[in-house]
């Protein structure tokens, strides 16, 4: 089971590439204990279209472009659903359990394509302000490994 990462926008050097890269690393340990492969990240280049409409459908092209054959997609929306960290995880265990790969995609500064969300089986927002597409996809790399800390029943997943 693979769990895929696609986001718009690159995550340069600096504490938001570590954090992000030391949660990739912590899930990575836990994982493949509970039937996952390791966390594939695929970056998208943020279009440079003059309009929100275009820009949103070129990226959503690029993002379907790294898209398996079957897939559970989950889009980080900030019209999404706010879930807590063990409704995320049951979703989690859900998918693995069908043996789909889990593909989270994570918009640019436009957000999403209309198309690309309605795809969506699941569409997460982490709370009602809008955030840096770094930021989501450390929150979104945390939120990952938390999950696999309650699927594994491990007692500190609360940390």
């Amino acid at each position: 089971m693979r769990l895929i990462v696609i986001a718009v926008g690159r995550l340069k050097q600096g504490p938001e590439r570590e954090l992000a890269e030391r949660y990739r690393e912590r899930f990575d340990d836990i994982g493949r204990k509970l039937g996952f492969r390791s966390i594939e990240i695929h970056e998208i280049s943020e279009s440079r279209a003059r309009d929100a409409a275009t820009r949103m459908a070129e990226e959503a092209a690029a993002i379907s472009a790294h898209l398996p054959e079957k897939y559970g997609l989950i889009a980080l929306d900030e019209r999404g659903k706010s879930i807590d960290s063990a409704a995320f995880a049951q979703h989690l265990g859900r998918l693995r359990d069908a043996g789909t790969d889990i593909i989270f995609v994570i918009g640019g500064a436009d957000g999403l394509s209309p198309e690309l969300r309605a795809k969506a089986k699941l569409a997460i927002a982490f709370g009602a302000v809008t955030w840096p597409h770094q930021m989501v996809r450390v929150m979104l790399l945390e939120q990952i490994y938390r999950a696999a800390t309650i699927l594994a029943g491990h007692p500190y997943h609360r940390a």
